[in-house]
């Protein structure tokens, strides 16, 4: 039998730290407002000099570091097959792929390099992703799976009911194929047990980057009012966030025949504290339950679920035989989970 385990974790944010406070000093904004709509207080904030694959790189040496203790960081990258990087702000437009610079700066010399663009469940497909990968790829062995964003770069800051709501950061997590006679805990599990995924197109335009694709490019000489930037339909992707939160937990606690009592955390997309607590209330689950760290990143969008496991991994919260449920809904509109074993 083949798991596939997450053996490291790894996170990485600008060092630049914005409260709300700071952003009502520059638009018609508060802190009791922000925190009472969303639950955030502070966001990260790259400069001009980082892009989403320097915050991936960083991310990814921390996994590295915790999956492989003592290993030269040259060597634990070349034992690496395949790097997923999933983003909606990559450093370039179509080419090259984030995933080939993280690849180069790593010096992961014999690792495939792919991006996945599945909005803020990003993370939720390509976990899955690279575990089809090393299943069907004789020899690959170990994959790095990045969340990374620098959506603050991509935010139009007239529009106070959008740009509050986002920050720029990378989460990454170190996925090993392991068989059950190398495990020591032959008898469980443990792993990567199943995930869901799933689409609703017909919300597209709820979740947009409108301008710079082939749909509608920027054309020589146009004087661009506004930079390219994400437009929401609030309402209708808080209603469908809610729905597909609560469909994704009872749809993979069903397939497993789980109560929610058997799992030490949810950790859903952190895209508002509102939509967690909504959900929480419908399931009958406390919100107890649901790790949150919005307060200090806001919506890091695919960065968000393996942002908040580094954290309850290097907390020493995460213990061998837990049972994890990952949770994202965003931009496609897409949605899906993941349950794990720790």
């Amino acid at each position: 039998m083949t798991r596939f385990v997450i053996t490291g974790t790894g996170s990485s944010v600008p060092p630049r730290r914005v409260s709300n406070a700071a952003l009502s000093e520059k638009m018609d904004t508060s802190d009791e407002w922000i925190r009472s709509h969303t639950g955030i207080a502070a966001r990260h904030m790259a400069d001009e000099s980082c892009a989403t694959s320097d915050l991936a790189v960083e991310a990814a040496r921390a996994a590295l570091e915790k999956a492989s203790p003592g290993a030269p960081l040259a060597e634990a990258a070349r034992a690496v097959d395949v790097i997923v990087v999933a983003t909606a702000t990559p450093d370039y437009q179509g080419c090259p792929s984030t995933a080939c610079l993280v690849q180069h700066a790593l010096g992961a010399v014999n690792a495939a390099a792919l991006d996945l663009a599945a909005g803020c469940t990003g993370f939720v497909y390509g976990l899955e992703t690279a575990a089809g990968l090393l299943a069907v790829g004789p020899g690959r062995a170990r994959a790095l799976v990045i969340g990374a964003e620098t959506l603050t770069r991509f935010l139009d800051w007239g529009d106070r009911s959008v740009s509050v709501l986002f920050g720029d950061g990378a989460g990454a997590v170190v996925l090993d194929k392991v068989s059950a006679a190398e495990d020591g805990r032959a008898a469980s599990p443990r792993g990567l047990l199943r995930s869901l995924l799933r689409a609703d197109g017909s919300g597209a335009q709820d979740l947009i980057f409108r301008r710079g694709g082939s749909r509608a490019p920027f054309r020589a000489g146009e004087t661009l009012e506004k930079g390219m930037h994400l437009s929401m339909n609030g309402r209708a992707v808080y209603t469908f966030a809610v729905k597909a939160l609560c469909e994704t937990i009872e749809a993979l606690l069903a397939a497993e025949r789980l109560s929610h009592e058997r799992l030490a955390w949810i950790v859903p997309h952190q895209a508002n504290a509102r939509i967690v607590q909504a959900a929480a209330k419908r399931l009958g689950i406390p919100e107890e339950k649901f790790f949150l760290n919005i307060a200090d990143y806001a919506n890091t969008s695919a960065a968000s679920i393996p942002l908040a496991l580094d954290e309850l991994n290097r907390s020493g919260r995460l213990h061998p035989g837990d049972l994890i449920l990952s949770a994202g809904f965003g931009a496609g509109l897409t949605y899906g989970g993941n349950l794990i074993e720790w």
